[in-house]
């Protein structure tokens, strides 16, 4: 069992996206672990580098329920959305293998009701979570205005300096610059705007395991409605 729950709020970048960190968030994340362990996971989709299984409904409903008012306070959605997806995840694509497309940052949806959370659980360096500003535009998110734009840009950009290479990205790039960078740290919890620009920070130290009890697992929720 943990402690009680540690809540700072963050603001990064220009555009000072509430980012809401929550150390201690689960009162036993040992047994999450052991859940991930025991479910059997796959491919879900293309875009995420690993695989992942299905969060129980009302595990993530229960957590769901539990930051409910800090977005009420910080994001100003109240109600709560509802979760579209959850899952445990565990990041398992060597960097040589990375599609294109997960080696760029991304958002998750252009939708402002758009919350995702991420809950870090495992052991030793686990790299975290970074953010990102489009450097042609200054977009630190996307919403459905700036969404051509964004793609448009991103297209030039590719073809002026080509692909990025087969790795995670780490830094600043000649297409997008770090804005923060949140470290992963056992049982701490990330609440975050979906259409932030934002990809995992996976330095060479993070353990890249098919094991759940030795890799790098998350539990992610995804909240969206209209």
């Amino acid at each position: 069992m943990t402690g009680t729950p540690e809540i700072t709020i963050h603001h990064h970048g220009v555009e000072r996206h509430p980012l809401i960190v929550i150390d201690d968030f689960w009162p036993d994340p040992e047994a999450l672990r052991e859940d991930a362990a025991s479910l059997r996971m796959g491919s879900i989709g293309p875009h995420y580098p690993g695989v992942r299984a299905t969060v129980p409904p009302r595990l993530a409903d229960t957590m769901r329920r539990r930051i409910a008012p800090l977005l009420a306070e910080h994001f100003g959605l109240d109600p709560a959305p509802a979760i579209s997806e959850a899952y445990y995840s565990l990041v398992t694509t060597a960097p040589a293998d990375l599609a294109p497309i997960q080696r760029l940052p991304h958002f998750d949806g252009v939708e402002p009701r758009r919350i995702a959370v991420l809950l870090f659980l495992g052991h030793g360096d686990q790299g975290g979570t970074a953010f990102y500003r489009q450097r042609a535009t200054g977009y630190e998110s996307v919403d459905g205005p700036r969404l051509d734009r964004f793609r448009a840009t991103l297209d030039a950009d590719v073809r002026t300096h080509g692909l990025p290479d087969a790795a995670y990205i780490a830094g600043d790039t000649p297409m997008y610059e770090r804005i923060a960078v949140q470290p992963a740290v056992f049982n701490r919890a990330l609440v975050y705007a979906g259409n932030t620009l934002h990809c995992a920070y996976l330095p060479p130290e993070v353990v890249l395991s098919a094991d759940p009890l030795a890799g790098r697992l998350t539990l992610n929720l995804f909240l969206f409605d209209d």
